[in-house]
């Protein structure tokens, strides 16, 4: 793909040739136009949305140094810059403190102190940052990592490259609670793939959801503002019309192959992610707000006493109380004549356990209106809410199938279900390569299609979101690890038990190397699961057990 060199004043001084011998790059400031738009933006919140080496967390330096320099009077404040990685923020610190020098007029030394982090438990974290003061009282601080406890921070808050930040979701949503003092927040970021929390809070903002100002500033607008002949102006060049060519296609090329990498990196345009199954916008176009995800996690027990450790009969009739209230209404509006599916994905600890439960309306599209999801739920109380919805969709409609994980703690459930339920309707799954290559294409035609309703959930869209091609099988990577809208770490739970239901509403029974539950273990070398073996929660043997083909009907 062509990319056409951005024009700029050069270009319109002298098209094709060089600039007079006076010119001076630097004659409206030192600031390009994006830069004093940002600098002279006070909104409350303002996100910059960037390509690589725009110029805008050299803007915020400036624009910091004004403000800090200030009286209270004036609008001066303090301000917390928190970067992504410990040597931007020596780098900010040590930038800020030359603005200084020459624009207030202040010769600051740079200060090493630690940070008191204090933690939710009352214990403290001590980070490494650094800081100046300024005669007017107030100081720019950078700190080395991000603070756990960021709502005790006062004053104006700068997120550098939020999207590369560990748990960037809890560190935004920790920053808009500074505004309830008086604070500010700068959000700068280039992009790193669009189920980012940087991502989601910029369409939020883009949308209205949230009155924030919104800065786009991909490379090229840069380019056209004059960053070609400040790069030349600094490295002493004379900036030409075919050097500018040239210093462009360079940059260009350099990514050569990668354009999803350049797009993004450049030109703010956030990729899928590298061998993306499902593209997120196919996910998006399939999800309903009618549709919910009901979210069940132990009762704040009191007193150190977990609640896995409560009476039985007690813990049943909290889990009762609570499909009762949150499950029953939603399976109550399925048509009466809805043959049920359900799809599991099982869990203790780490990950949460899934149930995606839906029906095949009579267009043959699959509609998802509950999905099910346990956290750090005890076996019982899982079996209990798996079992309460099978049995509601036996007596009150028509469970047709269910497809439910089998591997590790999930091998006993699945088993516990098919003797509940019938071996012709529960099928204990260990898939295969075998098994994803066949399942999967259909799993993904169905949201090319849009044949298939799910919850419009952030979760659940960036859990579908996760599914890679991987050696021509769609699966989890092992190494996927994200965070949740509840702060904690996900593994494409629901994502997994969408699949399983889908599988659950095809028509055929196709068995790829079936073995019994009590021989799975020793059959299980050399064979994969949908994720790794090493999944904290599925250790327990990576034999398929059965598959579900055949057409993309339904019964």
């Amino acid at each position: 793909m062509e990319y056409a060199v951005p024009l700029s004043i050069v270009d319109e001084i002298a098209p094709g040739g060089l600039p007079p011998g006076d010119f001076d790059p630097l004659a409206d400031g030192i600031l390009m136009v994006h830069q004093k738009a940002w600098v002279e933006d006070e909104a409350d919140i303002k996100i910059g949305d960037k390509g690589r080496r725009t110029g805008m967390t050299w803007a915020e330096a400036l624009s910091d140094v004004l403000i800090a320099a200030s009286a209270k009077s004036a609008g001066g404040d303090n301000i917390w810059y928190i970067g992504d990685t410990k040597d931007k923020g020596r780098e900010f610190i040590d930038t800020s403190a030359r603005f200084a020098e020459k624009v207030a007029k202040e010769l600051l030394a740079v200060e090493d102190f630690l940070f008191e982090d204090k933690q939710d438990d009352g214990t403290s974290k001590f980070i490494t940052a650094w800081r100046i003061t300024f005669a007017s009282g107030f100081k720019i601080s950078a700190l080395s990592s991000n603070p756990a406890n960021i709502r005790g921070l006062q004053g104006i808050v700068v997120i550098d490259e939020a999207a590369f930040h560990a748990n960037v979701g809890k560190v935004l949503e920790a920053c808009l609670a500074l505004l309830i003092w008086g604070g500010k927040i700068r959000i700068i970021s280039t992009h790193n793939g669009k189920t980012n929390a940087f991502n989601q809070l910029l369409k939020e903002a883009l949308e209205g959801k949230i009155d924030a100002s919104v800065h786009h500033v991909p490379f090229d607008t840069a380019v056209a503002n004059g960053l070609y002949e400040r790069v030349c102006y600094v490295r002493g060049k004379p900036a030409t019309h075919e050097g500018k060519a040239e210093w462009y296609a360079k940059i260009r090329k350099a990514y050569g192959s990668r354009h999803e990498a350049m797009r993004e990196e450049l030109d703010a345009i956030p990729r899928e992610g590298d061998g993306t199954m499902i593209p997120l916008v196919w996910i998006e176009a399939c999800q309903t707000q009618t549709y919910k995800v009901a979210r069940w996690e132990p009762p704040d027990t009191g007193g150190g006493r977990e609640f896995v450790d409560w009476p039985e009969a007690t813990r049943r009739e909290v889990m009762a109380t609570w499909l009762k209230a949150n499950v029953d209404p939603i399976l109550g509006e399925f048509p009466e004549d809805a043959a049920g599916a359900i799809g599991g994905d099982f869990a203790m600890r780490q990950d949460r356990s899934d149930y995606a439960v839906g029906y095949v309306d009579r267009l043959l599209w699959r509609r998802v209106p509950l999905v099910i999801e346990l956290r750090t739920c005890p076996y019982d109380q899982q079996k209990q809410a798996l079992f309460h919805v099978g049995r509601w969709l036996r007596t009150h409609r028509r469970l047709k199938k269910g497809v439910l994980d089998a591997n590790g703690n999930g091998m006993v459930l699945a088993q516990e279900a098919r003797q509940e339920f019938g071996p012709e309707t529960i099928v204990e799954l260990m898939p295969s390569d075998a098994w994803l290559r066949e399942t999967t294409p259909k799993f993904r035609a169905a949201f090319e299609e849009k044949t298939i309703l799910i919850p419009a959930n952030i979760d659940v869209r960036d859990d579908v979101h996760q599914f890679r091609v991987i050696n021509g099988v769609g699966k989890i990577p092992s190494d996927v690890r994200t965070v949740g809208t509840d702060g904690g770490k996900r593994h494409a739970d629901s994502g997994v038990a969408l699949l399983n239901f889908y599988a659950a509403t095809l028509t055929d029974v196709h068995e790829y190397g079936y073995t019994a539950a009590a021989s799975a273990a020793p059959a299980a070398e050399g064979r994969m699961s949908l994720r790794s073996r090493d999944d904290d929660d599925r250790r327990g043997g990576f034999d398929a057990r059965s598959g579900l083909g055949g057409t993309r009907g339904g019964w």
